[in-house]
């Protein structure tokens, strides 16, 4: 299985980055994509990957949350990492409305550019989409053609969103979140709607970790180790057995991210 979104610079992994990694690969996980937020964490995503050549890939972007430092100099910068073979995709990159750390103009000028980018470079993107759906496929869906694929990292939005995403071409990236019967109860009822060759599942971490897992690590903290245990639960809502999901979704993930084709 792959862990198409994963955290590894964050600070809650800065003293056990490789005892993570290990445990990772002992739980079954055979690649993981760690993502890139903004210009120093993706340069420092790039340059963690390294360490496990074949084993960890990275993205370069700017979240939406960091839109407002986005300037002319920005869209250089990721075309320089993104030369980096370890670099697979240009994200996360998208729209927030929720939250609007950044001015709305500034997401969607930043999410403009990083998808122009990506068409140029032919990577595909790495998507972040939260109550900012309208926007956020106006924008894309000038796009889409000339990209080599799109994924919807994350994804929490409701039946209508998913269909229009999926209608667009989208890939969708599936969390912890539907390992809570609360807040994911609208997900687990959408999760069978997702066609095998468009779903990929992550784990986001050290965010999300799944409410149902048992026993819970005492630092809350989730990693990908903890893939399985989402894989496991996937499958049950969709109704297929556990290799049968994993078959498939590993099948979508090294398709989309090429990593068959990153030189060791």
């Amino acid at each position: 299985m792959i862990d198409i979104g994963l955290n590894l610079g964050n600070a809650q992994f800065a003293h056990d980055q490789d005892a993570v990694v290990q445990r990772a690969r002992d739980a079954g996980v055979e690649a993981l994509i760690l993502t890139g937020t903004d210009l120093a964490e993706s340069a420092a995503a790039a340059e963690l990957a390294q360490r496990w050549p074949g084993y960890a890939f990275s993205t370069a972007g700017v979240h939406p949350h960091d839109a407002r430092h986005w300037d002319s100099q920005s869209a250089q910068a990721l075309r320089e990492l993104a030369t980096q073979p370890q670099v697979v995709a240009i994200g996360e990159c998208g729209l927030d409305f929720n939250r609007d750390f950044s001015p709305r103009p500034a997401q969607e000028a930043a999410f403009s550019a990083q998808l122009e980018l990506a068409a140029e470079l032919q990577r595909p993107v790495f998507l972040h989409c939260r109550d900012a759906h309208a926007r956020f496929v106006a924008l894309l869906e000038p796009w889409m053609s000339q990209l080599p694929g799109a994924v919807l990292h994350c994804f929490t939005g409701n039946g209508d969103e998913l269909a229009e995403c999926l209608a667009l071409g989208l890939h969708i990236g599936v969390t912890g979140w539907v390992c809570d019967e609360r807040r994911g109860e609208e997900l687990r009822a959408l999760v069978p709607q997702i066609p095998a060759g468009r779903l990929m599942i992550e784990t986001d971490a050290p965010y999300l970790l799944p409410r149902d897992l048992s026993p819970k690590p005492k630092s809350r903290r989730n990693e990908p180790a903890f893939l399985p245990h989402i894989a496991a639960s996937i499958a049950m809502l969709r109704g297929e057995p556990v290799n049968q999901l994993l078959a498939h979704t590993r099948a979508t993930s090294r398709a989309f991210f090429r990593l068959d084709e990153v030189p060791l």
